[in-house]
């Protein structure tokens, strides 16, 4: 770690959150001639890959100047006054749960724009598409380091818009229908949370987050706790997504144009996560005890929906597009994270933080080979790509295929790689929640989400087996097609997008340490009521 000053990194959080903003409004006026390389369609896409590599840059500098030793202080703090009569304030700062957010936010954004720079995605015009991709950035962003409740929902708003029109306009098939579905389902969940947050902040005086937390609940009686925890939770629940309020993201993955994909499982939905932990958790605790064994129910049903719905799309002969069953698998794999989170005790919280971050980097990366193979093939349907085409991607492209037997394994949970550790984790809280919490239902939780994980491994090895290695007859209804034509393997810029995912995804199975150290000590404190 370095030493950095209060001001550097006060600048550095600030910058980080604004940067991507000023890209953006310079990515719509054209390149200047000297600068548009082959074309300035070239020149955009090139400004979307530095302005996105600075701010990953400056991510990373803000992690090596953040005190480890103190990861539940909040540093690089700005608190300005804003709107002084609802004592709104521009309140920006980082501890142990926001920054890997953070980090992973500028790293999959960057990421996609590099990717983008070399395959970009068919649709209008590429400064429209490098202009949304920075205002989608910088709203995640501002989530993960705003604390103050009105900015947090201003922020959790700013990311619909261009997420919407990524869908609508540089989307697949029924992409307009899919966009319409992603922003009425989220725009709904929002106005109810907008009326718990202002519930919240009009009872406490405050919409200071970390006043807030540090009162735990103490301001506000226990009917408007409630009545704030299920206003703002079904908003969260909505963005998470927590079953039966999923139906949204099937539909928007399927659409997305892959970069669009890879941003909406990767950051997008950790806004709802990390929402609960940040505001329920600990500003209402009595209204969260009351929800939590429902949340844990809701939690376990989206594990198994998740799981038979990836099982049924996986089944031969059943027309299933590779791209939704990841989707569906999400709704599962959240479904672990919220359960974690419903436990309200340190080992489930933490356990949920860390899934949060290891789904970003799995799932991420498997949108990526999704979205490589069907660049290849022309689709993403699975008794295509495993039935006439004779895939074998073992056989055909060793290293595309590795990959994506590589990703399915980290995704169920295999030990070692990053999957493994928040679902354990999870589930341990779940074992043992907290006090006044009834244990004979967790434990039954519990139970259903040990099934899910044979489940979820049951349908990805599934997939590997189809895609991978081929299957030994058609589909049905197929026909024969001769030998599989020529398919080309891994690109250089494939590799140096994905490596990095990759790598994190070991470093997160073999060290985890690494990131519970810094998001241990916040949990114990926003559980203990913002002591130390």
């Amino acid at each position: 770690m370095i030493d950095i000053s209060p001001s550097v990194m006060q600048f550095l959080l600030a910058f980080i959150v604004v940067a991507p903003l000023l890209g953006a409004a310079t990515a719509l006026p054209p390149a200047p001639p000297g600068l548009r390389g082959s074309g300035p369609d070239q020149a955009v896409l090139r400004h979307g890959v530095t302005v996105t590599g600075v701010i990953l840059v400056a991510a990373i500098v803000l992690a090596l100047g953040f005190d480890h030793d103190q990861p539940s202080r909040m540093q690089a703090t700005t608190d300005i006054s804003w709107i002084a009569a609802l004592d709104v304030r521009i309140h920006l700062g980082v501890d142990g749960i926001s920054l890997p957010l953070l980090v992973l936010t500028a790293l999959l954004t960057f990421l996609c724009a590099l990717y983008s720079y070399f395959k970009p995605p068919a649709g209008p015009s590429p400064r429209a598409f490098v202009a949304l991709l920075l205002v989608l950035e910088s709203g995640t962003l501002a989530t993960f380091a705003v604390l103050d409740l009105l900015l947090f929902f201003l922020a959790f708003e700013m990311v619909l818009i261009p997420m919407y029109f990524l869908i609508a306009r540089w989307g697949g098939a029924e992409r307009q229908a899919a966009a319409w579905k992603f922003i009425l389902y989220t725009l709904l969940g929002s106005v109810v949370m907008l009326l718990g947050l202002l519930l919240v902040g009009l009872h406490a005086g405050t919409f200071d987050m970390v006043a807030l937390a540090t009162d735990n609940g103490s301001g506000l009686s226990k009917s408007v706790q409630v009545t704030a925890v299920l206003a703002i939770g079904i908003g969260l629940a909505v963005k998470t997504p927590m079953w039966p309020l999923h139906s949204w993201l099937p539909d928007a993955h399927t659409a997305a144009p892959t970069v669009g994909s890879v941003l909406l499982a990767g950051v997008m939905l950790k806004m709802g996560t990390y929402g609960f932990v940040r505001i329920v958790l600990p500003i209402a605790p009595d209204g969260m005890r009351t929800f939590a064994p429902y949340l844990a129910a809701f939690a376990v049903v989206g594990i198994i929906y998740g799981s038979l719905a990836c099982l049924a799309l996986a089944r031969r002969g059943a027309g299933g597009d590779l791209k939704r069953l990841i989707a569906y698998s999400s709704v599962g794999h959240m479904g672990f994270v919220l359960l974690g989170i419903a436990s309200m005790t340190p080992t489930g919280v933490n356990g949920a933080l860390f899934a949060n971050v290891a789904h970003g980097l799995i799932t991420g990366l498997l949108f990526f080979l999704v979205g490589a193979l069907k660049d290849r093939y022309g689709t993403a349907d699975l008794d295509t790509l495993a039935g006439a085409t004779g895939a074998a991607l073992y056989g055909r492209a060793p290293r595309l295929g590795g990959l994506l037997a590589f990703a399915a394994v980290a995704s169920l949970g295999l030990p070692g790689l990053a999957g493994f550790w928040g679902e354990m984790l999870a589930m341990f809280g779940a074992f043992d929640p907290a006090p006044g919490l009834s244990r004979p239902a967790f434990l039954t939780f519990t139970a259903i989400a040990c099934f899910g994980t044979l489940l979820t491994a049951a349908y990805l090895l599934i997939v590997v087996r189809r895609v991978c290695m081929g299957a030994t007859r058609p589909a049905a209804g197929a026909e024969e097609t001769g030998p599989a034509p020529e398919l080309a393997d891994v690109q250089g810029y494939e590799l140096a997008a994905w490596t990095p995912l990759v790598a994190l995804t070991v470093l997160a199975g073999l060290w985890p340490a690494v990131l519970l150290g810094l998001t241990d000590p916040v949990v114990q404190k926003l559980l203990a009521g913002g002591k130390s």
